[in-house]
Parts: structure tokens; sequence; C-alpha cells
């Protein structure tokens, strides 16, 4: 009778034992990339991934390999952690294989049922959202037109501190709501011409909405994660996600109806005011002419994915930035004698003047280096069978590429852990390092609004070190969040004291 309860207790841990023994046995015969051991039944690696996952996934790649086959619950995902692999998965001979999306549950509400420039598969469909972004919306033409918003609002950025300072000096901020209103309103005011944050605004109504949005959004991130990978979890507790989904989805879709309709209200069809016209009137112009491919569900999508996307990957692109510099007194004091040598007191930094400041690029560079807004790139899925390092690789596998893991990696970057902007003098990133360095991805799926942040990055930066003075607070919290983007966990504050000379600029 012991004999056949122990046979009972042991089953379970023999099976699992079996299953992952004939796995690892079938992958061998399959060529596939290496797989961890082992994996078990129903939820496959999941169990090597804990917070944040960038690092989970980098400790599991320099464990088992720069390729990996992991199977994430129920689907197979090949993890890449190195520049040559990635560069044969993005921009070589699997470019076309890789350029497709995996069936998430973002892309079926977020993305308009898997139709939007951020979830659209390879095709004809996708090539015409990125020809429309990339030439009408994001080009270096219209980025120059609207150069005045960024100026605006750069300049809003500072006075918005020197009034919240100037009477106490060394007062104590929460850095990044500013940051957030700032890259907020340059994407509002670029797409929509209205900015919802600041003194003498009427949008508040409109900007608590977009508030709701991101904190729903946020809560329901890790159980669409589950649901994706874990899709029997359904029935254990997450029967809801879908629900919450589509209810921030309406949101979402009613907020960007209401623009377009405003606009399609307020257009003006005068052919000389073109220079100046928002990105919605641009798409609204498009419409006129061709409105079976130009439908409101196409414009929304196109401007939500620029306006979240914007945001979220720059505000927190700028918080590491002016935590990292924080942290480094001596780089802070040596970028603010650049910004001082160059452009003076007598004006404010300019959106042409950061081309001039080397200093300050190499510093952006080396703190999205160590912190880049995205951690793993988007998720892509292969078309067809392919072979990547000469492994096999089947239809329908996700790849995850670690991009976090190549510019943190010690073999490829002498002394990783340490900022040190200067390790980019003399450095030309696109031709010197290729895929070493990517932080807005590669490829076909690179992201299209790489110039449109480089500007908001190097002009609001450049004019919180030109216009005070910084000193951080106790130690910076630099623990990082869990998600596919690194924000930080800790808001950063900070110390800050208007210098003498701008206050004739804002008294």
């Amino acid at each position: 009778m012991g004999n056949i309860w122990l046979i009972y207790l042991l089953s379970p841990i023999i099976l699992t034992a079996l299953y992952s023994i004939s796995l690892h046995i079938v992958n061998k015969v399959k060529r596939l990339p290496p797989s961890p051991f082992p994996a078990l039944p129903l939820i496959g690696h999941i169990y090597l991934l804990k917070r944040p996952f960038h690092r989970s996934l980098s400790h599991v790649s320099r464990r088992h390999g720069p390729a990996l086959f992991l199977r994430l619950g129920s689907r197979p995902v090949l993890l890449i952690s190195s520049p040559s692999l990635a560069e044969e998965c993005l921009t070589k001979k699997n470019d076309v294989i890789f350029a497709n999306r995996p069936d998430l549950l973002n892309g079926r509400y977020f993305g308009y049922d898997y139709t939007s420039l951020s979830w659209s598969s390879y095709g004809h469909h996708w090539r015409n959202l990125r020809r429309i972004s990339s030439l009408e919306l994001l080009s270096t033409q219209r980025l120059q037109t609207l150069s005045h918003v960024r100026a605006d609002e750069a300049s809003s950025l500072a006075r918005k501190l020197y009034r919240l300072t100037k009477d106490e000096p060394e007062k104590v901020l929460e850095v990044k709501s500013a940051l957030f209103e700032f890259t907020f309103n340059v994407l509002t005011r670029m797409i929509t011409g209205k900015r919802y944050y600041g003194r003498s605004v009427e949008n508040s109504s409109e900007a608590k909405v977009l508030e709701e949005i991101a904190a729903a959004t946020s809560e329901v991130a890790f159980e669409t994660n589950v649901v994706d990978f874990l899709p029997l979890m359904r029935w254990f507790g997450f029967r809801e996600v879908e629900k919450k989904l589509m209810a921030i989805h309406e949101k979402r879709d009613k907020f960007m109806q209401s623009v377009i309709d405003e606009n399609r209200e307020n257009r003006d069809d005068d052919d000389d005011a073109m220079r100046k016209k928002t990105m919605v009137e641009v798409l609204l112009d498009l419409q006129r002419s061709d409105p079976h491919y130009y439908t409101d569900q196409t414009i929304k999508s196109l401007l939500l994915v620029l306006l979240q996307g914007g945001t979220s990957t720059s505000t927190i692109a700028l918080e590491w930035a002016f935590s990292l510099l924080l942290d480094n007194p001596e780089t802070l004091k040596k970028a603010q004698s650049e910004i001082d040598g160059h452009v003076g007191c007598r004006r404010l930094i300019a959106e042409s003047d950061v081309a001039e400041l080397p200093y300050l690029r190499h510093i952006i560079l080396e703190a999205m280096r160590l912190h880049p807004p995205v951690s793993i790139v988007m998720p892509h899925l292969s078309s067809s069978e392919c072979a990547v390092g000469g492994y096999r690789v089947p239809a329908g596998t996700v790849l995850l590429v670690n991009l976090w893991e190549i510019h943190n990696s010690p073999k490829i970057w002498a002394d990783p852990e340490t900022f040190r902007p200067e390790r980019f003098e003399g450095v030309d990133v696109k031709k010197d390092l290729g895929l070493q360095f990517f932080p807005f991805g590669s490829g076909r799926r690179a992201c299209p609004g790489e110039n449109l942040a480089n500007l908001n990055i190097g002009l609001g930066l450049g004019s919180l070190i030109q216009c005070f003075q910084w000193d951080k607070v106790g130690e910076i919290d630099m623990t990082e969040g869990a998600g596919t983007t690194t924000p930080k966990v800790q808001p950063l504050m900070a110390k800050c004291t208007p210098r003498p000379f701008i206050h004739h600029f804002f008294s």
C-alpha cells in the first residue's frame, strides 16, 4: 500500500522529467537553438523570468548562449542577445521573415485588430503606413516646420521650473512630471495643435482622461502578458482582462475621434497654411484626396502610435539621462560649461545648438546605452522557417532581441556599468557601432520617430542644464521597471536653483 502511495506522489515529478528530457532531445534532433533545461509542462521556461525581465533574460543568455530557444507558455520564442545575431534577424537575410508581429492582445485592441503601424504584419498596408509616417508626418521638412512647437515647450518647461523655484532656492522637485508634460505637450501640439498641461490650459478634463488611460494601461499590463503566453489563465482569475483592454481602447478611440472631428470642423482650406499644419490636418488633407484608404480609423491608429510611443520613451530617456548626470556632478558641470561656451547667457539654448554640442550628445547616447528606453525590442514573428546562427528556427516563432544585454555586455563594452560619455568621442554611431548600439531598433521595423525623439531629448535636457543648478537628494534609486520599457521605478527628486542670468528671461 505504501509503495502505491509513493508512486502516486512521485508520478508528477517523473512525468515532468520525462517531458523535459523528451523535449530536449526533440530540440536537438530538429537543430533548434540551445534551450535551457528543463522546460516544464504548460509554463515552459517562464519560471526563469524575474523582474526586471530584461535582466533575468540577460542572466539566462550569459549562462546558455546568445541564441536561445525558449518556450514561454504556449509560444516558441527565439531570444537573441548579440549584435551579429540581431543583424541576421533584423537587417540581413531574415529581415523580411521577421518583419511580422505576433497576435498579442495589445495588438488586437490597441492596434485596431493588428492594423496599426506598430502591430500590422509586413505587407502592402504596413508599407503604406510606414511611408505616411516617414514622408508625411516625421520627415525632416515636417519636423523643421514644427520646430517652433519644440522651442516653445522647452521654454515653457524652464519657465515652469523657474516659477516653482525663484523664491525658494534649492527647492526639491519631482522631475519626472515636468519632463512628461514637456514631451507630451510637444507631441500633442505637433499632432493636434493643443497643449494639455501647463498654465492657461483649457484642456484639463481631456488631460485627466489621458492620465486615466495611461494608468489603466499600466495596471492591466501584467495580466495581458499572462494571458498572451498562458491562455488557460483566462479561467483562473484573468477572465476579465479582455474587457479591461476593450474599455481602455474605447477611451483611446473616443479621445482621438474627438480630435479628428474638431479639426475637421475647423479645417483651414488655405494652401498657404500648409507649412504650419499639424499632423492631424495633414492626414485630413490626405483623407480628402483618398477617403477610401485614409479612414478615420487609419488616422487614429497612426496618431495614437506617435502620441503614446513618443511620449513614454522620450520621457524615460530624459529621466534616466538626468538621473545619471545628478549622480555624476562632474559630468553635469562639464556639460553646463559646454553649453555656456557655445550658447552664452544672452539667449536660451535652441534646437540648432544641440548639433554643435558633442558632449551633450554623448551624454544622451551613454544614457541610452546604460538604460535604453525600450529594453527588449518589440516582439517580431517569423513568417516562415529560417536559419539564425546556423540553427533552424521554425515558422511562427516569436523573436525577442534583448537590447539591454547588447548595450551592457562586457564582451562588447569596456566597463559597461560605468557612466562614461567620453566613450562616444570620435565614434560615428551608425558606421562604427552597427548593432552594438541601436536604442531605436533596427531594420524595417525600427522606430520611425528616432529623429523627433533625439530633437526632444537634446533640447529638453539642454534647457535643464543651461537654466538651473541641480543637486541630488540623497542617493538616487536606480531601480528599473519590469516591462519591455525600462522607466525608473522611483521618480527622480532633485534640488533646483535658477541660475542668475535667466531671471530676465522669465521674471
